[in-house]
């Protein structure tokens, strides 16, 4: 027997650890998320055996409780179940289940709810593919009948129910979901202290912990290797973390079905990062529109430096070696489903009641949740201003409008009701006449068969939602207006179908809808005009529209919409299993490296060894970002930094060299403590061999006319792109603009490469755009060249190298580990010589090695220090720089 402990118990424990889970501190709740809480509603199944799915221990970065030794060992979860092949998991806020109390209140019946969108995405997933759903019930289920429930839920309906105590549930959905995100996405910022939607920590913290218990439910049925997960809308914004964090190669794809607002909004939002990073764990999200895609790129690109790149149609951002794919796909309706409604008996008297009720009349329809952002009282001001500017249509023009009560209740919303019955009110009486009431108003649940009869007797339908998703009345209006081959009743529409559609540009359907008449909410005027033309327009005209609309909603149905998503969620999870991957960080700063399987952290003996073992070496050293931190403000090399060079250089067995971006005087000002060091400066315009030397220029190029040709051209663009400058090298141009708006910035920076690429054509230069830089530079100037061209110069002097090592952090680096990356086969260097290509950081890379960062660097050349037997040194170095200057190296 298992013992339960009290909800109110549970829910203690785990409200001590919100905060843990907010700030990310994921490890402290313990795998069952706050530690006391048992794991229940396993459907009764034995619990396989846990195993390990991928490379690394993912544990060994979030400290899983010890209490679960095989959890601490492996990436993969318990899978209770035994069916193979792919599956999907479709995870939302709600079940797409009707939950019913029996009339003798001893149990539950349940059905499906043939309006929920997530049943009709089936229609477009493989019949190979077992459908499973993760969501809560849209019932209050006692808690000694969850387990019951949750057993015969699975067994009859394959879905996965998740209970949230009821305070947290609360706090989660109408404090978080529903007071800050709801409103925010909808361009609704809480400007008075009094307003819903004034950010708070403590709901944060439970939309957190409401996420995990979603994710816990997820681990009881998922097979990691197998399955697809498919998460839906803002409630559960924070779950794909979760589901990284634990199997790292899980496929998973989340779809918004709200709007996402501009990043001059979102950026309000004190968690935004928070989101964002948690969301570019997926592999694929999709939205509506465009619009909303491109906001979230936006929003990717200013907060966290990610831009996107298009290739072949698809969007996609790299985000850590991965590629998170954008999907653009407005929603269908189920065609089937609106078709079968059609076809009943019961709505063919409606229709007939309803074309004797207006018969004569020109009917306009709305349809909307009675809720702030429908716009209702802004399209009853637009059909009053109608009337007055176009009297023709007094006594013959009625306005149906379809409200349907919402179960939430607020001052804002309240105050909207208030509007709009005043306004209904006031047209009808200054309008009105016995026997016409311009404006029909249905506060009240109208039946699907219902409203479809309103839809096939409405000559246009409107929509003046100020801010909507996606709304899907219009797709449901000309399904309606078309009827269907069968029906050949008297009660349908005879002659040519057609119809006509207002729409506000701000909601999710309206690109679709080409030959739809678009407005602007807010202009009742321009509305009311629109109205006009709209019933005003000729027979023909709205013949061609309904038969371009009708052609387009009957082939891009929810089906389609499914179908397409999954295929592109597959794509961009075709290399999942082909990559290594690690997963670092904490919280939901989590993210998953994908590397190339042979990218490996370089192991300081295996460097040590092959150091010891060899009679001629080549170090090459980056700065920036290799010796000195990029965040640091003193770039000045340290104590410690030229003591370790000094060593190196001692050693007349080594050849170190500093090959930076930097110019010459400043790196030879900073190491004018190091006789021995090889600078490369400029990338490798300029180079010399020790401090003593005189400094020789590596390329061919002397005439540097072309400075005068870019210069203007950059000052243009720095002039117009506040926080730009230009630095100004002796072989170089280099244009800067990460203090400037990131994306006018990089739009800035595109557009003068293509201009300077222009201006430049005929000149003896390469423009190449980098990491928030656009640089000018002679051709054949690369670390990458003047690293082969010391290589050569060892060989020709005797002292072929046996040993290579090459650090590096940026792009230029990747010059060099690309160059040395055959050099064996080319003869530059002795065979089987051990080749160390190494950036810094855990990175997509031509390297084959990493370390973390400037530390590690530090601590790997420390040890080689160690490892050096400095001896009195000959004339080697003068001989190689004399060799370096006889060679032909334009």
């Amino acid at each position: 027997q298992i013992l339960r402990a009290p909800a109110s118990a549970m829910m203690s424990r785990s409200y001590t650890n919100l905060l843990d889970l907010a700030e990310g501190n994921f490890a402290a709740l313990g795998p069952a998320g706050g530690g006391a809480r048992r794991r229940s509603g396993s459907f009764g199944m034995k619990r396989m055996s846990r195993v390990m799915t991928v490379p690394g221990t993912l544990s060994e970065l979030d400290g899983e409780d010890e209490s679960e030794p095989a959890a601490t060992n492996s990436v993969a979860s318990d899978v209770p179940s035994s069916v193979s092949g792919e599956r999907l998991l479709v995870v939302s806020n709600q079940l797409p289940i009707l939950a019913r109390r029996r009339p003798d209140g001893r149990g539950w019946s349940f059905s499906w709810d043939d309006d929920s969108l997530l049943l009709q995405l089936r229609d477009g997933i493989p019949d190979e593919m077992e459908v499973l759903f993760v969501g809560g019930v849209r019932a209050d289920i006692p808690l000694a009948e969850q387990d019951e429930v949750s057993q015969a839920l699975y067994d009859r309906f394959r879905c996965v129910a998740v209970f949230l105590p009821e305070s947290l549930h609360d706090r989660f959905y109408h404090s978080f979901c529903k007071r800050q995100l709801w409103p925010l996405f909808h361009y609704m910022l809480p400007f008075a202290s009094s307003a819903s939607g004034r950010f708070d920590r403590g709901s944060w913290e439970a939309y957190v912990l409401a996420n995990k218990f979603f994710f816990e439910k997820v681990v009881e049925v998922i097979n990691p290797e197998d399955d697809y997960v498919w998460v839906h809308d803002y409630h559960l914004m924070a779950l794909p973390t979760f589901l990284r964090r634990r199997f790292n190669r899980l496929r998973i794809g989340f779809f918004l079905h709200s709007p996402f607002p501009s990043s001059e909004i979102y950026r309000t939002l004190p968690v935004r990062e928070e989101i964002l990073k948690a969301l570019l764990n997926c592999d694929l999200i999709g939205f509506h529109t465009f619009d909303y895609a491109r906001h979230f790129l936006s929003c990717c690109s200013r907060m966290l430096g990610i831009e996107y790149q298009s290739k072949r149609g698809y969007i996609g951002l790299e985000y850590f070696g991965r590629t998170v794919g954008i999907k653009i796909m407005p929603v269908g309706i189920h065609m089937d489903q609106l078709q079968a409604v059609l076809c009943l008996p019961d709505r063919q008297w409606r229709v007939s009641e309803l074309q004797q009720q207006f018969e004569g009349k020109t009917v306009l329809l709305g349809v909307d949740d009675m809720d702030i952002f429908k716009g209702i009282n802004l399209k009853l001001l637009a059909f009053e201003n109608m009337l007055r500017t176009h009297p023709k249509w007094q006594g013959r023009a009625v306005l149906v409008q379809i409200a349907k009560p919402v179960r939430g209740k607020g001052k804002d919303l309240e105050a909207i009701e208030a509007e709009i019955r005043e306004s209904y009110n006031r047209i009808n009486g200054e309008f009105g006449r016995s026997g016409y009431s311009p404006v029909v108003f249905i506060d009240r649940d109208v039946s699907s068969v219902e409203k479809s009869a309103y839809y096939t007797i409405a000559e246009c339908v409107v929509v003046t939602a100020v801010r909507d998703g996606m709304n899907l009345t219009p797709y449901e209006y000309i399904v309606c207006r078309q009827g269907t081959p069968r029906s050949e009743s008297s009660s349908e529409v005879t002659g040519p179908k057609k119809s006509m559609l207002v729409v506000s540009e701000f909601i999710g359907c309206s690109p679709s809808l080409s030959g739809a008449i678009r407005v602007n909410p807010w202009n009742v005027e321009a509305t009311a005009e629109a109205m006009n033309e709209a019933i005003s327009m000729s027979d023909q005209e709205k013949q061609l529209r309904h038969e371009k609309h009708y052609r387009y909603v009957s082939t891009h149905d929810v089906a389609y919409w499914s179908k397409s998503f999954i295929q592109d969620l597959e794509r961009a999870c075709k290399d999942h299993f082909r990559r290594t991957c690690w997963g670092i960080g904490l919280g939901f700063g989590f993210r998953v490296v994908a590397l190339d399987p042979h990218f490996t952290k370089l192991n300081m003996d295996s460097i040590v060894m092959a150091y010891e073992r060899s009679e001629s070496r080549a170090i090459f050293l980056d700065y920036d970002g290799t010796l000195v931190p990029q965040t640091s403000i003193n770039k000045t090399p340290s104590a410690e930094v030229l003591r370790i060079i000094n060593t190196l250089c001692s050693d007349e067995r080594n050849i170190v060299f500093i090959v930076s971006g930097r110019g010459r005087d400043k790196l030879g000002e900073w190491f004018s403590s190091c006789p021995k060091l090889g600078i490369a400066a400029e990338h490798g315009y300029f180079l010399r061999w020790s401090r003593d030397e005189e400094w020789q220029t590596c390329a061919q190029a002397s005439d540097f006319g072309w400075m005068e040709m870019a210069e203007p051209v950059m000052n243009l663009y720095t002039e117009s792109t506040d926080g730009s400058y230009i630095e100004t090298k002796e072989s170089a141009l280099v244009w800067h603009h990460q203090d400037a708006d990131p994306g006018f910035g990089s739009s800035q920076a595109k557009e003068m490469l293509d201009h300077l690429e222009s201006v430049l054509a005929n000149e003896p230069v390469s423009v190449k755009s980098g990491q928030f830089i656009v640089e000018v530079k002679p051709q054949g100037v690369s670390k990458g060249v003047i690293a082969e061209k010391i290589l050569i110069s060892m060989k020709e002097r005797g002292k072929q190298a046996d040993f290579v090592l090459c650090i590096g952090d940026d792009r230029s680096d990747e010059d060099m580990f690309e160059n040395i990356a055959d050099i064996i086969k080319r003869g530059m260097v002795a065979p089987k010589t051990p080749l160390f290509a190494c950036t810094v950081g855990q990175k997509p890379s031509k390297a084959k090695f990493y370390l973390d960062d400037t530390f590690e660097v530090a601590t790997m050349l420390s040890a080689l220090a160690e490892a050096t037997d400095p001896e009195p040194m000959t004339g080697y170095t003068d001989e190689l720089a004399t060799s370096m200057s006889s060679i032909d190296i334009g």
